[in-house]
């Protein structure tokens, strides 16, 4: 007799979402590595691996670790014969010797992959990074989500004296909380024009492809992301300092976070060379 195989629950894998903007996310559905295999990688042309993040002492001469407690998972000798030995900073000074003098290739050893839901005009500032993997939904082959990115009334007001892109128009006025409202008004109002006319497509027949035509930059779509370390490194400089748009730094802020978590020594690396810039 025939066995029947069981059909198999395919579904998105779940991970945490954290809400950005008014209906964004970011969440990570995958990471890689670590801190210890940024080490592990950098010794590889010497033959040594991770020791201990904590000081320790190695003989000049067989390389045998001393130590007064003996590193987490070592299982080699402890002691020679030999006189010359000598202090070193721990790993940790090999991962800061690493990171401020540019040896990238240890950090491309890790990464990690994003899942992000935001606004099509975040997307266009993200794509630029093309060091990074990305996959889009498609509105070829499915309908976007009736999701729309209205800003606050002091997101509008809010000047940036560091970003001349967020500077008005030589032509504008000085935006009045009124003004603000009004316009507000109007762009949810153009919302569902758009929406109505896109669904209205959708209905008669108009392909799919066709139809998003009138969808606009507001519009939210959702993507995966992922790079290694360096990479989202070289993404956060130039997305989380004030010159960057606001929206998107806000995304940047979530990634830092996520990363920080999974590879805290490196990134707190990163922090202290984003402040050092900043002053």
């Amino acid at each position: 007799m025939e066995q029947v195989m069981p059909m198999l629950d395919i579904t998105m894998i779940e991970f945490l979402k954290k809400p950005i903007l008014d209906h964004g996310y970011v969440g990570v559905v995958e990471s890689w590595g670590s801190d210890e295999i940024i080490i592990e990688s950098a010794r590889m042309s010497v033959g040594r691996g991770f020791i201990s993040w904590e000081p320790y002492k190695r003989c000049k001469k067989c390389e045998v670790i001393i130590k007064h407690e003996i590193p987490e998972g070592y299982d080699g000798p402890t002691r020679c014969n030999h006189e010359w030995v000598f202090m070193t900073k721990g790993d940790a000074g090999l991962l800061r010797t690493l990171y401020n003098n540019r040896h990238t290739t240890p950090f491309e050893m890790c990464g990690a992959t994003f899942e992000i839901q935001a606004p099509i005009m975040v997307f266009r500032e993200w794509h630029r990074h093309r060091t990074q993997s990305y996959s889009e939904m498609s509105a070829r082959y499915a309908p976007l989500p009736d999701m729309n990115y209205i800003p606050t009334v002091d997101r509008l007001t809010s000047s940036s004296t560091g970003n001349k892109q967020a500077s008005k128009a030589d032509w504008g006025t000085e935006l009045t909380e009124g003004n603000a409202e009004l316009w507000l008004a109007h762009l949810e109002t153009a919302y569902r024009f758009c929406e109505s006319t896109y669904q209205s497509g959708l209905e008669v027949g108009v392909p799919k492809e066709l139809a998003r035509l009138i969808l606009p930059v507001g519009r939210y779509s959702r993507m995966r992301a992922s790079a290694n370390l360096l990479n989202w490194i070289r993404f956060l400089t130039l997305r989380l300092p004030n010159n960057a748009q606001w929206e998107i730094r806000q995304y940047a802020g979530q990634v830092c976070e996520e990363l920080s978590m999974r590879f805290p020594k490196t990134m707190a690396l990163f922090g202290e060379e984003l402040l050092k810039d900043a002053t």
